[in-house]
C-alpha cells in the first residue's frame, strides 16, 4: 500500500518511526510546510518524493492514502482535500478546533464514502486497550476519570523544542484526547460538562490553564485540569478509579493504584500506541470497513467540546 504524510515536525516523525515497523506500507511522497526540512526529513527515511504541496503527494502515482500531521487549523481543508481526490485519510488529532469544520469533515467522509480516520492515540495505547477490553467484559466500570494534562509552554515550541508555525490550544487539542477517552470508555456521551479557564498569554492569545468537568448519564464523573505553565513532569495522567480497582495510565504504561505495573505485553502487537492506531488504519483500508476512532465515532467529542468552549462565556 502506498501512502503520503504531510507534515514535516515532530509528529510526523512519529508516524514515520511507526509506520517503518509495518510491513507492506510504502510511504510514497512526504509534503510539509519548510522544503528543505521536509527533504531531511524525507531522506532520513528513505522517501523518494517530497514537495510542499500536498495535492502534489495526493497525485504520486499508486498513493491511496494520506496521515496528516499539519498545524490543527489546516486539518479539516486537508482532510476535505484529501477525500475529494478519492484518497483515504487519517487526520491528526484534532480533526477541526471548531465543531463546523469537524461536522463538515464528517459530511464529506458521508458524501465520498472513503475511509477517515482522526489520530484519537488514546483509544490504540495498550494502557486504555487494557482498561476498555475489561470493561467490555464485565470486569470494570468506571465512577470517576481523574486528569492531568500539564506541559511547559510558554513560548511557541513543538515537542522536538523547535519553533511553531501555528498555536497550540488546550481545549480543541489536548482536551479533546481526555474527552473522547472518556466518551469511548465508558460507551456515553457527556450530559453535563463545565469549563474554567485562566488568563489569557498576552503574546500566544490562549488560555495557558484550563478546569474541565463531565458527567454521564449513567453517573460517571471525569475531572480534567491542563496547563501550559506547569515546570515538572510533562504529558498526561490518567487515573481511572472504578468498582474494582483503581488504575493510573501515562500513554502506553499502566500501573494499579499502589504503583504496581501491569504486563501489557501480551495485549498487542506493539507497546507504541502510534504504530498501534497506524495499524488500524492500515487494516480498515484494506478490509474495507469502519476504523476504531473514525470522524463519525470522534464527532460526539467534537460536540462536547463546543460545549465546553460555549460554557465558559
Amino acid at each position: 500500500m502506498k501512502i503520503c504524510v504531510a507534515g514535516q515536525g515532530a509528529f510526523g516523525v512519529k508516524h514515520l518511526e511507526a509506520i517503518a515497523n509495518i510491513g507492506g506500507i510504502e510511504v510514497a511522497s512526504l509534503a510539509g510546510g519548510n522544503l528543505a526540512a521536509t527533504e531531511e526529513v524525507a531522506k532520513k527515511f528513505k522517501i523518494p518524493h517530497w514537495t510542499t504541496s500536498l495535492a502534489e503527494s495526493l497525485a504520486q502515482p499508486g498513493v491511496e492514502g494520506a496521515i496528516l500531521t499539519t498545524p490543527t487549523q489546516m486539518h479539516a481543508d486537508q482532510a476535505e482535500q484529501c477525500m475529494r481526490a478519492g484518497k483515504h485519510v487519517m487526520v491528526e488529532i484534532p480533526m477541526a478546533d471548531n465543531l463546523k469544520d469537524s461536522e463538515r469533515v464528517a459530511r464529506v467522509q458521508r458524501e465520498t464514502g472513503v475511509i477517515a480516520m482522526a489520530g484519537h492515540t488514546r483509544r490504540f495505547n495498550p494502557s486504555h486497550q487494557w482498561i476498555h477490553q475489561r470493561i467490555l467484559a464485565g470486569k470494570l466500570k468506571i465512577l470517576a476519570m481523574d486528569v492531568q494534562t500539564f506541559f511547559f509552554r510558554r513560548t511557541n515550541m513543538n515537542a522536538a523544542g523547535k519553533p511553531r508555525s501555528w498555536t497550540d490550544h488546550l481545549l480543541w487539542h489536548h482536551a479533546c484526547h481526555t474527552v473522547d477517552l472518556f466518551q469511548y470508555q465508558t460507551g456515553e456521551t457527556a450530559s453535563r460538562a463545565n469549563a474554567l479557564q485562566g488568563p489569557i498569554h498576552p503574546e500566544l492569545k490562549i488560555a495557558m490553564d484550563m478546569s474541565i468537568q463531565l458527567k454521564i448519564p449513567s453517573g460517571a464523573i471525569c475531572t480534567l485540569a491542563l496547563s501550559f505553565n506547569n515546570k515538572g513532569p510533562l504529558g498526561t495522567f490518567f487515573r481511572y478509579i472504578c468498582d474494582n480497582g483503581t488504575y493510573i495510565a501515562r500513554y502506553d504504561d499502566l500501573v494499579d493504584g499502589d504503583q504496581q505495573p501491569i504486563d501489557l505485553s501480551k495485549d498487542a502487537v506493539s507497546m507504541n500506541g502510534i504504530e498501534l492506531q497506524d495499524r488500524e488504519f492500515f487494516a480498515a483500508i484494506k478490509e474495507g470497513r469502519e476504523p476504531n476512532a473514525s470522524v463519525a465515532q470522534c464527532l460526539p467529542a467534537m460536540q462536547t467540546l463546543d460545549r465546553l468552549e460555549r460554557s465558559m462565556g
